[in-house]
């Protein structure tokens, strides 16, 4: 059984894309976790689809390494702001950080919210600035701000005295010094057990084990997640789970630590190592796992709370049931419940009807990547826009604000200030970055951003980079203009016909090409003015016998707009849906009638006192 002073838990975190993964990859490597002759995939600890295909961590996830005789427990967390939780959940498990920061970009949002959540928890750490190859980089000016956020953070003398290396990950070399360009992540490791202490002292030898993560095992089942606080847990011993509503008695069925990328069966673990443990099923995260003769609960997990929501609900349109597996309200609500029960971040709600759930999350992405997983598990829903969650302070509706960090050329600097105006953003701060860069620091209602991200990287050609973080709530801003375009809405069901598509194609973009099945209520493109129009797509040429004396007009179509889940959410309004299945995405009225529409929107002008 390995020794407490031969143990280190550590946890990477830095903002999206400052190369945490790419970090633990050479890490590992380095450490001599794979064969010479390995074939070993770039970002290897981002296993999941979702995670490779969008190039971000979304779970936290753990791996170890030896160096030197000491295990380093190593957790690599995600660094979009939407994925927080799992972040607030990891540094539970660790006695230290490895903060990375991007030498050209410095600290960002989240940077910040993971430094802060570290620095509370009055954890040591160690700062890598990464990127020292990149034309642009300042690692100079970056170390500055560094310290700055340090301070602003009220970090104490100690934490203030962490040792700084320079980095490029993606060539697995540091440095301890800027003028000497490293040639390995030997000094990372030399810094990592020197700063980053044993686990404490356990203060009593009763068995306690909070969980912080669930992961699943195709032959054991469920597997509790964590760090040993105090005593030893033993494969095949007693336990019991103790949870907020009681007592349950359970047994150690397996018990395992990391090694590398590979889970390795131990008999016994002592405190301070990171384990996972199969033999409970009914557990949950923040739980504690203790000793069945003399039980000790410890302080269960709580993480930030919730901005937005989204209203998923059966599909019940007319081609629902046809591509999916899981179509009924029973298989949606196992289906949340079980994804509020792994993510703590997350809140499921029951509404006024029996086929729709509130589901409660800390971004559009976040709540993108839950919808997309079911999709690909096999499930059919549609979902609503997202709304911001608001609450009640001395009798006003308040409701969250956000930071919003724009990085962007300084030629957009205008237009990306003159488009967030109608979303009720205020500039707080503006500095240059060099290079011809900008940083644009908004305060905007959550709200806001809903549909912003795309617009975005349009105005800036796809060269901004935005990021955003909570930043309290403020009195209802009021109405805010989520789109300036109506919707080209289908009136019948049928295939789409290449004639009727172009003669269509003048009043806006198109989301559909040729030959796609449409049905009543389907939006089938993004009309040019304000207003909703109902054409018909299916629309044939009518062919006669007699000869016509002028020809016929060459039908050239433009290319249709690809709206992808993440896209369709962003675009869609009140009174809109997006329909998921395995197959498609399709974006639809709440109400498919045309006349049931008119009706009500001509009530809600009505109670507003537009019309008479």
């Amino acid at each position: 059984m390995i020794t407490r002073e031969n143990l280190r838990n550590v946890a990477i975190v830095a903002h999206v894309d400052h190369g945490k993964t790419t970090l633990v990859d050479h890490m590992l490597r380095q450490a001599g976790i794979f064969r010479s002759n390995e074939v070993v995939a770039d970002r290897v600890m981002d296993s999941n689809d979702l995670e490779r295909e969008k190039g971000i961590t979304i779970l936290a996830k753990n791996t170890a390494v030896t160096y030197r005789g000491t295990k380093i427990n190593i957790v690599d967390t995600p660094g979009h702001a939407d994925f927080g939780g799992e972040v607030e959940r990891a540094l539970r498990m660790v006695d230290g950080v490895l903060l990375l920061v991007d030498a050209a970009e410095g600290p960002l949002p989240q940077t910040r919210f993971v430094l802060m959540k570290a620095l509370a928890l009055g954890l040591p750490s160690v700062v890598v600035i990464n990127k020292i190859d990149r034309q642009d980089a300042r690692a100079k000016e970056v170390l500055d701000e560094v310290y700055s956020l340090y301070i602003d953070l009220g970090a104490t003398d100690e934490q203030l005295d962490f040792p700084v290396l320079y980095a490029v990950a993606r060539n697995g070399q540091a440095s301890d010094r800027l003028e000497v360009p490293g040639t390995s992540l030997e000094p990372l490791f030399e810094a990592i057990l020197k700063t980053v202490p044993p686990p404490p002292e356990p203060d009593c030898e009763t068995l306690r084990m909070l969980v912080a993560n669930l992961d699943y095992d195709d032959y054991v089942g469920r597997l509790a997640v964590g760090r040993v606080s105090s005593g030893v847990l033993r494969q095949g011993a007693p336990i019991s789970v103790m949870r907020e509503g009681g007592v349950e008695k359970g047994k150690v069925v397996k018990l395992y630590a990391y090694d590398g990328l590979r889970r390795v069966e131990v008999t016994e673990a002592p405190a301070g190592e990171i384990v996972s443990m199969a033999g409970v099923e009914a557990v949950s995260i923040g739980d504690t796992i203790s000793d069945p003769e003399t039980p000790m609960a410890l302080p269960r997990i709580h993480v930030d709370e919730p901005t937005l929501s989204m209203i998923f609900s059966v599909n019940d349109g007319p081609f629902a049931g046809r591509e999916g597996k899981y179509v009924t309200s029973r298989n949606l609500r196992e289906r949340l419940m079980r994804e509020a029960y792994r993510n703590v971040a997350i809140r499921v709600e029951e509404t006024a009807t029996p086929d729709a759930f509130k589901v409660v999350g800390r971004g559009e992405l976040q709540l993108a990547v839950i919808v997309e997983t079911m999709r690909r598990e096999g499930y059919e829903l549609t979902v609503s826009n997202p709304v911001p969650v608001t609450k009640m302070v001395d009798g006003k509706v308040h409701e969250p604000m956000e930071l919003l960090y724009c990085d962007v050329p300084d030629t957009c600097v205008g237009v990306v200030t003159e488009r967030l105006g109608p979303r009720k953003g205020r500039m707080v701060d503006m500095g240059s970055l060099g290079s011809g860069r900008t940083r644009l620091v908004f305060r905007i209602p959550t709200r806001g951003l809903v549909g912003f991200r795309n617009e975005f990287l349009t105005i800036t050609r796809g060269e901004g980079i935005s990021s955003t973080q909570f930043d309290g709530y403020e009195p209802w801003f009021g109405d805010i203009c989520k789109r300036s375009t109506g919707a080209i809405v289908s009136d019948r069901e049928g295939d789409t016909v290449p004639y009727a598509l172009f003669k269509i194609q003048e009043r806006g973009n198109l989301f559909v090409g040729p030959g796609v099945q449409v049905y009543l209520g389907m939006v089938v493109g993004e009309h040019a003015h304000e207003n909703d129009i109902d054409v018909n797509v299916c629309r044939e040429k009518k062919l006669t016998n007699i000869r016509a004396a002028g020809r016929d007009e060459n039908v050239i179509l433009t290319p249709p707009r690809e709206m992808g889940l993440e896209k369709a959410i962003e675009w869609i309004a009140d009174g809109e849906l997006v329909e998921v299945t395995p197959k498609n995405i399709r974006i639809r009225k709440r109400f498919l009638d045309f006349n049931t529409r008119y009706q009500m929107e001509r009530d809600r002008k009505r109670d507003r006192g537009l019309i008479p």
